[in-house]
């Protein structure tokens, strides 16, 4: 009989990413990457003579090619350029940033220009070539994570990189959930799970029923723009001041100098959850006006960089509030909180998710691997031949609606409503002889529409003239599984139809 081709599970992480499949006999493995690392570093780079560079060849030049480095992308994909989103990240990174045809982002590295999508399909390549290479058979299938907190846009912009080299992706499952398979698959559980994901550049929490293979999300939440590098950002800011008070040098316009201080941040924050003090020290980080060579010497204690990023806990604790509220539950009727992504190691984020939930946290999954396993059982689930069936219901992380009269947001379907899931609404024409209708469709939990993320515009044409109001529209609209949209419109006087996945205009 001819072995069947795996679907393998890929977590595709702003820092690192890292797949995972199941074997024969129903056992997990993670992929191995060279030197044995499971993990690959999500960064791409076209060194000087043009060479593209992926995963830790990248990382290893970066240092000295900042500007042709890409990293933390992630958080960009799905924006439009002019999103406040892109305005924090241009003040961060070291690459530049322009607006393409459509308002989406395009980013110039070694002379060439990428779009985000292409920066996620080479990542996914990687990661299959490596998978590919390591069960040696060809990889054409996989399911992918994303944050939970992914607009619709966002998830297709994912769906996208995967045709880009003809990988498909069957199926885009949430993060927090796929933690969730990991920590719950097989065990016959019947528990309230918290899943506290605070990882390289995106935050997630999610309240997970588990009740053996079902396993249903109750509420979700998150911040895309809350994760690890925000914490090294914080030792970065502190070090800039700290330096700019001494020599009144700014050092934040000198590319180099700045990657030298970013790696030793996240090298910092790291060592800080082992020891209580260590040093930060840079020789020759810059010259003086008359050719003086400076360094940087300080040293930093665990209180100083909690002091600094106090307001971050705070920021994810909140959403976690609102996440219990939002699933009617209380901290006391919360079995587990697990915790998934590498940020969750620093010991004041442990701490204070005891003393609010009154309780430790698990250490029931790995942080970095959860996400990568609870992807690949999914995958293994989905496949024929298999005798482990999973059941996942999901919700929509924030409110899907219209644009009303005065820029006023009407909602189809709430925020937390089940997917899959499918309203019809009717509309009808506000003029006379009017033969299209258009609608401008958006993601997110503001009254105003100004305030949510616009997914894209709906135009239905060919209606048949008439005075106003005359003529109604069936408009469906269609959540799939993985919280992608889907509409349809219909004029049940003429039977004429039209679908669309809403994927149009860039905000």
């Amino acid at each position: 009989m001819q072995k069947k081709e795996p679907i393998i599970g890929i977590d595709l992480g702003t820092t690192n990413s890292c797949a995972a499949y199941v074997e024969d006999s129903g056992n997990v493995k993670l992929i191995p990457y060279k030197g044995g690392d499971y993990t690959i570093p999500s960064i791409f780079a076209i060194d000087d003579k043009g060479n593209e560079l992926i995963g830790y060849e990248a990382k290893r030049q970066w240092q000295l090619n900042p500007r042709n480095t890409i990293y933390g992308a992630k958080r960009l994909v799905g924006r439009g350029f002019k999103s406040d989103i892109v305005d924090s990240m241009k003040k961060v990174v070291a690459y530049q940033m322009r607006p393409g045809k459509k308002n989406e982002v395009v980013l110039d590295v070694g002379k060439k220009e990428f779009s985000l999508q292409e920066i996620s399909a080479k990542l996914l390549n990687k990661i299959r070539d490596v998978a590919s290479n390591y069960l040696k058979t060809p990889i054409k299938r996989a399911v992918v994570t994303v944050p939970a907190y992914f607009n619709d846009r966002q998830r297709q912009s994912v769906k996208d990189a995967g045709k880009l080299i003809d990988l498909e992706v069957v199926r885009i499952i949430n993060e927090p959930t796929a933690a969730a398979l990991a920590y719950g698959v097989g065990k016959g559980l019947n528990e309230k799970v918290v899943i506290y994901d605070l990882g390289g550049g995106t935050f997630d929490v999610s309240i997970i029923e588990i009740r053996d293979r079902v396993f249903e999300v109750k509420a979700t939440g998150g911040d895309i723009f809350l994760g690890g590098i925000d914490f090294d950002n914080a030792i970065i800011h502190h070090v800039l001041k700290d330096f700019a008070s001494k020599t009144g040098i700014d050092l934040a316009t000198d590319p180099v100098a700045m990657q030298r201080i970013k790696d030793l941040a996240e090298r910092t924050k790291i060592d800080l959850s082992a020891r209580e003090e260590v040093p930060f020290n840079i020789p020759f980080i810059t010259m003086t006006a008359q050719g003086q060579p400076l360094n940087i010497e300080m040293k930093f204690t665990r209180k100083i960089l909690e002091m600094l990023t106090s307001h971050l806990i705070d920021k994810s604790l909140q959403i976690v509030a609102r996440v219990l509220v939002d699933a009617g539950l209380s901290t006391k009727e919360v079995d587990e909180v697990m915790l998934v992504g590498g940020q969750t190691r620093m010991p004041i984020v442990q701490d204070r998710l005891t003393k609010f939930f009154g309780k430790p946290p698990s250490k029931g999954v790995h942080p970095d691997e959860a996400v990568a396993i609870g992807a690949a059982l999914y995958a293994h689930s989905l496949q024929d031949d298999t005798n482990l069936r999973i059941q996942l219901l999901d919700v929509i992380p924030m409110a899907i609606g219209l644009e009303k009269a005065g820029g006023m947001f009407h909602t189809v379907f709430p925020r937390n409503a089940p997917i899959p899931n499918a309203k019809q609404l009717l509309a009808t024409t506000s003029m006379d002889n009017q033969t299209e209708l258009a609608m401008r469709i958006y993601q997110g939990d503001h009254e105003m529409v100004a305030q949510n993320d616009l997914l894209g515009e709906f135009t239905f044409s060919g209606i048949r003239a008439d005075k106003r109001g005359m003529v109604q529209v069936e408009i469906t609209f269609d959540v799939s599984v993985e919280g992608i949209l889907t509409m349809r419109a219909r004029d049940p006087a003429t039977g004429r139809e039209m679908r669309t996945t809403v994927r149009v205009t860039q905000s």
